[in-house]
């Protein structure tokens, strides 16, 4: 096991717009950083720029908000054009106040906005609007995708994380978070295992693509940095296949809904 893990940004990445070959960009990314894949590597990727690529934007000017996103909105004082795109994403409204709605997103995690994003977001060359991006459709397959064509270019055996930046329930901040894993453990499940002093431990789960996602965040940052892919070398865990649904809690094992 290694006693130290390395993050590096990738530098100088472009801008990302619908269509663009993210794996291409990626692998650019790698040899400016003046890295070479190895097995065990993982890549941390934000979800705005998977998002840009699949082409998960869309114009508020061409939406029609229907007459539930109009009386959210006024509940909310948001714009109703960006509800009807929030409960287009969402399975269920869970909790809202002025400003921002709470919702179960089509995903199956609890968020803000379904999100839902307005920032650092504009539309193809030349087309005027008013962009917002939604997450990635699957980003279990984005993130997979990813995985197997930046491994067939490589031949390294690699993991990547696709993630996003989420409040909490009881802290404020934001924190990364992932939403998409491929070649990686989502859960690291420590039950059985003895601690110090040879007691097994009855109830440890490590959400360690979380706990990644947020250490790749300090670096990203969150405003005008345009450092959107983060790769990591040493990380103390083999890797073996992951999804999003392994830190999803099941609705009957949720105390607070």
């Amino acid at each position: 096991m290694t006693s130290q893990m390395i993050l590096t940004a990738l530098p100088g990445f472009p801008l990302v717009f619908p269509g663009n070959d993210l794996a291409v960009l990626i692998l650019k990314g790698v040899e400016r950083a003046g890295l070479t894949l190895q097995d065990g590597d993982l890549l941390v990727v934000t979800q705005k720029v998977v998002s840009k690529a699949e082409g998960r934007l869309i114009n508020l000017m061409e939406v029609d908000p229907s007459s539930e996103a109009i009386r959210l909105a006024e509940e909310t004082d948001k714009d109703p054009r960006l509800v009807e795109v929030i409960l287009n994403e969402s399975r269920q409204v869970l909790r809202k106040r002025n400003g921002i709605i709470i919702v179960e997103h089509r995903l199956g995690f609890v968020c803000a906005n379904a999100g839902v994003d307005h920032s650092n977001v504009q539309g193809e060359v030349g087309q005027q609007g008013e962009w917002v991006t939604m997450l990635p459709q699957n980003p279990d397959a984005s993130a997979q995708m990813l995985c197997e064509r930046l491994q067939d270019a490589t031949g390294a055996e690699i993991g990547v994380i696709i993630i996003d930046s989420h409040g909490r329930a009881w802290r404020l901040g934001t924190v990364g978070i992932a939403i998409g894993v491929a070649g990686f453990p989502a859960l690291l499940d420590l039950r059985g295992r003895p601690d110090l002093f040879g007691d097994p431990l009855m109830t440890t789960q490590v959400g360690l693509a979380d706990e990644v996602a947020a250490a790749a965040s300090i670096l990203m940052g969150q405003a005008d940095e345009g450092i959107p892919v983060i790769h990591i070398r040493g990380l103390p865990y083999t890797l073996r296949e992951g999804t999003l649904d392994e830190i999803l809690r099941p609705k009957e094992l949720d105390l607070f809904r």
